[in-house]
């Protein structure tokens, strides 16, 4: 292959829209290699199109090749569904209706019955209501799957999404009656393996990792953190943090340290070697932060600072290797969205639709203040060089025009 080949290739794929295929993007961890995203939008301004959603949900935009995935429920929590959406026309290509369902149960305030985020899988989307439902559809519109695992959402409705491992679908269900992770053939739903734990609720997202001595699936729940071999549901770890419960946080991984949200009543964030067995409560933390520490937003780590957004608006940055305080700064509203780390800035998103976007480092200096209409507690997506926010009613695709 000749050089001048070799660079045309190179810029080829590096002009391909990055996919958003699950909760906080291709990682997990809330971080894309999209550039030319827009720094400032309004209704007015660098808004490329405005796609009315029907019924409620806060499921975050799945994205893959052309096309979106979220979830809705219509008829005040009784139809679930699958909503597909063009990436380029914004235009609806799907609404599907997964479930039909008597009873819905009960709701937090700021909840629905839509919260999770789908996750993509080639031509596969998989759907998880919580109690209410996990299904398999495949992105014709057909339903390939569907399934109940047997919990009790509890008071708060459902929380945590669904992330694909190899063969695997695997799930945190911690409900108010059981609490167990469980591992579904993504082909046919059936379960593979299923692994009670003791605890409480809880609405978390389980993260994969990558060690030499082989991949971990770290669950968070209440009253502690485990870490599963993921073709088996083994435990290999865990981390135990007193009362903490109703967690949300989806963990974030990196210079040998996962960071852990505990959740209420009084968060704090953990930083954990993953190398150990057993019970490493005693022997594997190397710091921790009690002040400052989100119910809802997932931490983002960008090199060697974590930043933590707690539900009031308060960011706080810190060394992630040691916890040594950088800054701590407030960028106001309350906040349920987890922060994005794309083309070289941070972006929060509050509740009452502000965004806030700010240099990573360790200084605190904000770039931009943007506001759209309606409330936005789901978190960003990014993809082919716009950034996708989800509120109340609408779906948007915001890009530089």
């Amino acid at each position: 292959m000749n050089y001048q080949l070799a660079v045309w290739i190179a810029a080829i794929f590096l002009l391909q829209p990055q996919d958003w295929p699950e909760f906080r993007g291709p990682t997990g961890q809330g971080h894309s290699t999209e550039r030319g995203l827009p720094l400032t939008w309004s209704e007015s301004s660098n808004v490329l199109w405005k796609t009315a959603i029907p019924g409620k949900g806060w499921s975050s935009p799945a994205i893959k090749g052309d096309r979106i995935w979220l979830t809705t429920a219509t008829e005040e929590g009784k139809s679930l569904r699958a909503i597909c959406i063009d990436r380029d026309s914004g235009a609806i290509v799907h609404n599907i209706e997964i479930f039909r369902l008597k009873n819905t149960g009960p709701l937090n305030a700021k909840n629905n019955h839509a919260s999770p985020t789908p996750v993509l899988d080639g031509d596969r989307i998989y759907l998880h209501f919580g109690a209410l439902g996990t299904a398999c559809v495949a992105d014709s519109g057909e339903i390939v799957w569907k399934t109940r695992l047997d919990y009790d959402n509890g008071q708060h409705g459902p929380g945590g999404s669904p992330i694909i491992y190899e063969g695997l679908l695997i799930v945190s269900c911690d409900g108010l009656d059981v609490q167990f992770v469980a591992a579904l053939d993504k082909t046919t739903g059936k379960t593979r393996w299923k692994k009670y734990r003791q605890g409480y609720q809880a609405y978390t997202t389980p993260l994969l990792i990558r060690l030499p001595e082989g991949d971990q699936i770290v669950s968070p729940g209440a009253f502690r953190a485990i870490a599963y071999e993921p073709r088996t549901g083994k435990e290999i770890w865990h981390v135990k943090y007193g009362e903490g419960f109703s967690n949300v946080p989806r963990p974030v991984y990196g210079h040998g340290l996962v960071f852990i949200c505990t959740g209420f009543p009084e968060p704090a964030l953990l930083a954990v070697r993953p190398g150990g067995r057993g019970d490493v409560t005693k022997t594997q933390v190397a710091w921790s932060l009690r002040r400052g520490v989100a119910r809802t937003p997932s931490p983002l780590l960008i090199g060697d600072e974590l930043y933590v957004l707690n539900d009031n608006g308060v960011v706080t940055c810190v060394d992630a290797k040691t916890g040594e305080e950088r800054w701590v700064a407030r960028v106001g509203g309350n906040h349920s969205a987890s922060p994005i780390y794309a083309d070289g800035r941070i972006y929060f998103l509050s509740e009452e639709g502000e965004s806030v976007v700010i240099a990573p480092g360790k200084q605190f200096q904000i770039l931009a203040r943007n506001r759209l209409d309606g409330e936005t507690l789901a978190s960003m997506s990014v993809s082919g060089g716009s950034i996708f926010v989800r509120s109340q009613t609408h779906l948007y695709r915001l890009g530089n025009r």
